[in-house]
């Protein structure tokens, strides 16, 4: 799966407001998703993650680039059939934080 969804703030910024939404949104996902972190880590402006969600394991990249958020992952096999509605969700996500 490969996402480009554009932000307005610099790339300083829109990392802080990524971190902030994980920040927020990971203690509900444990609990609402059966959310599982095998890694969580930022290497600059990109965020490698591994997590299993709803017994489902999906492992990628965001990179924050400056003028664009850009996730690269991979999703098992069920998930493929969703992928499009996985992005729209994604993309929905992303606009809140702006």
């Amino acid at each position: 799966m490969h996402i480009k969804v554009p932000h307005k703030f610099s790339q300083f910024e829109a990392t802080q407001r990524v971190k902030k939404a994980l920040d927020m949104a990971v203690p509900q996902m444990k609990k609402e998703a059966q959310l599982e972190i095998h890694e969580e880590r930022w290497e600059n402006n990109t965020l490698h993650f591994d997590f299993t969600a709803q017994k489902q394991r999906i492992r990628g990249t965001l990179l924050v680039e400056d003028k664009n958020y850009v996730i690269d992952a991979k999703l098992p096999l069920m998930m493929r059939l969703f992928e499009g509605r996985i992005e729209r969700e994604i993309a929905e996500q992303i606009k809140k934080m702006q």
